[in-house]
């Protein structure tokens, strides 16, 4: 979904344990019937330049009108091949995996002249959740892919999303249900097949989060 098929010219910001919310997911296939009665969130698209575009679009009209949001709230499925499918967990951290400008002598996984470590640490507010590490990139990882990857669980989207965020200051986390991972990925239902228990099991991860935060949750990353 692009920008222009939004509903609304400005994303809409949740009330969640009285704090202002701004929940983002990617596709609409991962937005089922348990998150549609908790929320309404701003959909980016797939990828890591769909969602940093989108993201930095909501954040900049909603510095212009109502308000920054408290927090941002990254959500949807994530590959793995270690965690247990279906489960939901937080993001301790997310990477980029796509950047490599180490010829040049720079960090693999540091964009160069930006500081930022390899791991970022995201705000971890719902302690009942586990956590683990996160990495972002544009492409779907399946198999062999994961040799590669220095993280329990992959995206394409968060890595995206926290830089929007900390271009405007506001603090991000994020939850993931696992799609996908234990097999090779051959085609588009390998992806959907567990959407629906992602679904229920992020449902009671937003719950958790509004518990959480009614009962004074700290936003910011831990050090």
């Amino acid at each position: 979904m692009t920008r222009s098929a939004h509903p609304d010219p400005a994303p809409d910001i949740a009330l969640v344990g009285g704090r202002r919310v701004l929940f983002v997911m990617a596709a609409a296939a991962e937005y089922g019937p348990h998150l549609r009665r908790r929320i309404r969130p701003w959909m980016t698209g797939i990828g890591p330049i769909e969602a940093a575009l989108e993201t930095s679009l909501a954040l900049s009209a909603l510095a212009r009108g109502g308000g920054l949001p408290d927090l941002v709230v990254s959500l949807g499925s994530a590959g793995s091949r270690v965690l247990e499918q279906g489960a939901v967990y937080a993001a301790a951290s997310v990477a980029w995996r796509d950047v490599d400008a180490s010829p040049l002598g720079f960090t693999k996984g540091v964009t160069p002249f930006v500081d930022h470590p390899v791991h970022v640490p995201l705000a971890l507010p719902v302690p009942a959740v586990p956590a683990v590490r996160l990495s972002t990139g544009g492409n779907v990882v399946s198999g062999a892919d994961y040799d590669g990857v220095d993280a329990e669980m992959v995206d394409m989207e968060t890595f995206a999303v926290m830089r929007a965020c900390r271009r405007f200051g506001v603090p991000l986390c994020g939850f993931r249900g696992i799609s996908d991972g234990a097999g090779e990925l051959h085609h588009y239902d390998d992806w959907t097949v567990l959407l629906h228990v992602v679904d229920e099991n992020l449902g009671q991860a937003v719950d958790r989060l509004a518990e959480a935060l009614e009962a004074g949750a700290p936003l910011d990353a831990p050090a």
